[in-house]
Order: C-alpha cells, then sequence, then structure tokens
C-alpha cells in the first residue's frame, strides 16, 4: 500500500528511497520539492522519469480540495472549507496582519473535548489528522505564510504525535522553514502533554485556554476541567515556562453574566499574578445553540483595567473576519447538515 511521504523527515525518506534502490542524495530534493507545494511526482523535473515512476508505485503526496472559500470585505481574512480524501472536511483561515500572513489551520476533524462556547464541538469527532493534511491547509491558499496558529478545529494535543511531526517538518531548513517562535499552539489544557510539549523545548508559543478563573465556571463550560483542575493546569504552565523561558498566552473568551465579572478579573489576577504571562480576552463569537452572548464593550474594558493595574498584560483580540463567521466549525456544521439532507432524499 502507498505512504504518505509527505508526513516523512528528511532522514526517514532516506531510508525509504534506500528500500527502492535510489540514492540518499535524492531524498533532499524530493524533500524540497514536497515542501514546495508539488501536488504530483511529475512535477519534480530535476528528478528523473525512472525515479518518479518508483514513487508513484510505493508513495503519494497528500493534497486537499477546496470545497468553499469565503473572503471578508472588511479587512482580507479569508475562510476555506477543505476537503480530503474520505470525505471529510475541515476549516482554516487565513489572516492578513502588518507582518504578513498568519495561517490557522485545524488539527483533527471535529473534536472530542466539548467546549459549550465552541462551534467545532458542535459537529462531533471524526478522528485525527495526519502532518500532511495539516500542512495541506497552508498550501492550497497559495499564498507566502510567515505566522501559524494551531488554533482551528480540534485539539493539538489530543492528536499529539502528529502536531509534533507537523511542527518539526515546518520548521525545518529544507521545509517550509518558519521558525518555531513564529508558530502558537492552542490547547485547552492536557496537562500530561504539556509537560511533553515542555521537555521538548520547542520555543514555540502555547496558548492556553483558560476561559475561567475558577474551578466551578470552567469545568461547566469546559468539560477537561473536571480532569484536570485550574490549579493542576496552572502548575503544568509554570513548569513549561520554566522549561523553555517563553510567555504563556492565557485565552479567555468573554461570555455576557458568565465569567466577565470584576470578582472573576480578580480572581484570575490571583491565579496568574506573578507568572510570566499575558491575557488575550476575545469577546465570545456568538455561535447557535449556545445562547452565550459577547461581553458588553464597557465589561470588557473594565476587566482588562483590573488586571492591568495588577501588572497583567492584557489585550482584547482583534475580530478579524466578522462578516464570514472567521472562528472554525460553522462550515463545517452546515456541509454536514446538507449531506445529511441530500443521504435523506436518496
Amino acid at each position: 500500500m502507498p505512504k504518505d511521504i509527505k508526513s516523512m523527515y528528511e532522514d526517514e525518506l532516506k531510508e525509504e528511497l534506500a528500500l527502492i534502490g535510489e540514492p540518499s542524495y535524492r531524498a533532499s530534493q524530493i524533500y524540497q520539492w514536497l515542501h514546495k507545494g508539488v501536488k504530483t511526482f511529475d512535477e519534480m523535473t530535476n528528478i528523473s522519469k525512472k525515479t518518479r515512476e518508483k514513487l508513484v508505485e510505493n508513495y503519494y503526496i497528500f493534497s486537499a480540495t477546496i470545497e468553499k472559500k469565503l473572503i471578508s470585505s472588511y479587512d482580507d481574512t479569508r475562510k476555506y472549507l477543505l476537503s480530503f480524501s474520505d470525505g471529510e472536511n475541515v476549516e482554516s483561515v487565513l489572516m492578513h496582519y502588518h507582518h504578513g500572513y498568519t495561517s490557522c489551520i485545524s488539527t483533527q476533524v471535529g473534536c472530542k473535548m466539548g467546549c459549550t462556547f465552541c462551534a467545532t464541538g458542535q459537529g462531533g469527532f471524526s478522528r485525527n489528522l495526519t502532518a500532511s493534511e495539516m500542512i495541506a491547509q497552508q498550501e492550497d491558499a497559495g499564498i507566502r505564510i510567515s505566522n501559524i496558529v494551531l488554533m482551528g478545529m480540534g485539539e493539538p494535543l489530543d492528536n499529539f504525535d502528529n502536531v509534533v511531526r507537523f511542527l518539526k517538518l515546518v520548521s525545518s531548513e529544507n521545509g517550509m522553514n518558519i521558525g518555531m517562535r513564529h508558530i502558537s499552539l492552542s490547547t485547552c489544557g492536557i496537562v500530561p502533554r504539556i509537560y511533553e510539549l515542555a521537555d521538548m523545548q520547542m520555543q514555540l508559543t502555547l496558548s492556553v485556554s483558560l476561559h475561567a478563573p475558577n474551578d466551578q465556571i470552567r469545568s461547566r463550560t469546559m468539560p477537561i476541567n473536571r480532569k484536570y483542575g485550574i490549579d493542576e493546569l496552572l502548575k503544568a504552565c509554570r513548569y513549561y515556562i520554566s522549561k523553555t523561558g517563553r510567555r504563556i498566552s492565557f485565552e479567555y473568551a468573554m461570555i455576557d453574566g458568565v465569567n466577565d465579572s470584576a470578582g472573576c478579573a480578580n480572581e484570575l489576577v490571583s491565579r496568574l499574578k506573578g507568572m510570566l504571562a499575558h491575557v488575550n480576552l476575545i469577546p465570545v463569537n456568538e455561535v447557535g445553540g449556545t445562547g452565550y452572548q459577547k461581553s458588553r464593550k464597557e465589561r470588557i474594558q473594565s476587566f482588562i483595567s483590573i488586571l492591568e493595574r495588577a501588572g497583567l498584560t492584557a489585550t482584547v483580540r482583534r475580530t478579524l473576519g466578522s462578516d464570514i463567521n472567521a472562528s472554525c466549525g460553522q462550515l463545517r456544521r452546515a456541509a454536514a447538515d446538507t449531506k445529511k439532507k441530500e443521504a435523506r432524499k436518496e
């Protein structure tokens, strides 16, 4: 059965080529072609026809198909619904900043975590993505990417091995060569994996979806907290900081009447004060079926003032692609509903 060549490290590719009677120096050439975004082996123009025929027999190059593309009329944010060969869909978002383009990618088809304010979880979980399937999400945009954020569909640390492979591939010199400091990984807080990631000392930015100052609120909105409470999570975060020297970004969705009171702000200060941390306040996306509404502007400003007076650095996330619902999960849900309707007609 053909193997997924694009998920291989360069050293693994050398070993594979030896198995089919090809010299190891070919590995570097093939590896560079793969990460230039070629779709077929025939596009590798400096590789002999005989070698390309062997590659076709033994390997495949993964690619995705753009099923839907939305472009914001406000800020050029682009949202993609991508399909894979097995019919599954994921979403990715391309955001334009002054420093270049940032690609927000998915790591799973759906998500198991069940956060109550998230559209992705409502669509259920199907499977993990391979490293090559994550890479394809940047390539199909057709634009040079300067930063990557793993904040789309899925929980990256629940797909740990494939995500680590992806990180090493996109940061490799002969790959996309995107430095780890230009990559952010968001997690809802799978504590054992945070320790593993810390020990790897990759120098990426860890973003922790906190969204509450105490276990009572967090367990109600984020089921993962029932397994790994806030104290245990923050202990792992401090370990990550000590091992990497990197500041952690704590994501905090501002939900009207749920977690946006002055009391919540002061409790958050007591949790984070003294840590190498940044708080990113996010007016919650108003996803159908959740009943949640974003906090009022004055409540957000009051919240951030309390954090800043206590010495914490905090910002309110800039809203991009608001006219195309740029948060992930909603296009996939719509696509799934369409498939169900068509199946019922048949």
